[in-house]
């Protein structure tokens, strides 16, 4: 049994780690699309073409319920696929709607009114084309009114993550925050809206400083999976052992991925 994680490149092995902690009998596959990483610089229509093709591609391995552990694909690319592409007995979900929750502190399916919460101003940090959608504003404003958001598209962060260069991750993330600060000098939460990003949240604390809560997506759309499975059991899929594929040169995209694990990883040729 298996349920698909895809990406478009190694920043979902955020999301895939947290959830198999969180559910460590359920295997995965996990499709990274490394040879058009990264898609943050990608139109709409370019991102969505990608998606469809990696998420048929985790159907084929079965996978009946695929996470888009990319915030651009989630962005750019899920409402449409879920109004006119998905078949039928398949899901795919994204991973902005549980940050969302997290952020508004709504249980999972609460489907009420909008209604006040108590952050009122939030900066959001995502890739350029993430922060194009608005997709984040989108949604946030189905769920809670009077929420000021501030978008910093961090062009460059992504390349430098894939790549291990730590310390111009570092570097452009100072940059980014402060080029939001200027615009929005005291956030109460800021949201890492980019499943690269979690790698670098300790320097995007630092830069933010401690009054502001950062919130990032691994653990989140942990918990939101494990709720949805044990609602949905019929989900997990006909897969039956986790595999690793990519769209890239395996062994490269092996190493890399070891290093961002901390563990070895071995990648297919997807």
């Amino acid at each position: 049994m298996a349920v698909g994680i895809f990406d478009s490149g190694l920043g979902g092995l955020t999301v895939l780690d947290a959830v198999t902690r969180r559910l460590p009998d359920v295997p995965f596959v996990y499709y990274g699309d490394n040879a058009h990483a990264p898609y943050g610089v990608r139109d709409a229509d370019d991102v969505y073409r990608l998606t469809t093709t990696g998420v048929e591609r985790l159907f084929a391995s079965g996978c009946d319920l695929v996470i888009l552990a990319c915030n651009t694909a989630s962005a750019a690319a899920l409402r449409r696929m879920q109004e006119s592409w998905v078949p039928e007995g398949k899901r795919v979900l994204g991973v902005f709607v549980p940050l969302i929750e997290a952020l508004t502190e709504r249980q999972w399916g609460d489907n009420s009114p909008p209604r006040e919460v108590g952050v009122k101003h939030v900066a959001l940090f995502a890739t350029p084309a993430t922060v194009a959608s608005r997709a984040f504003q989108r949604e946030l404003a189905f769920r809670a009114i009077g929420v000021d958001v501030e978008a910093q598209p961090c062009g460059g962060l992504v390349d430098a993550i894939e790549q291990g260069d730590e310390m111009l991750a570092e570097a452009l993330v100072r940059s980014h925050v402060e080029a939001l600060s200027r615009r929005m000098p005291h956030p109460e939460a800021a949201i890492l809206g980019c499943t690269h990003y979690p790698l670098m949240e300790a320097a995007f604390q630092v830069a933010l400083g401690p009054d502001v809560t950062v919130y990032s997506q691994a653990d989140i759309v942990a918990e939101s999976l494990a709720d949805y499975l044990e609602r949905r059991p019929e989900m997990v899929g006909a897969g039956k052992e986790t595999m690793f594929l990519t769209t890239g040169e395996p062994r490269t995209v092996s190493d890399k991925a070891t290093q961002f694990l901390r563990r070895r990883i071995e990648f297919a040729a997807a």
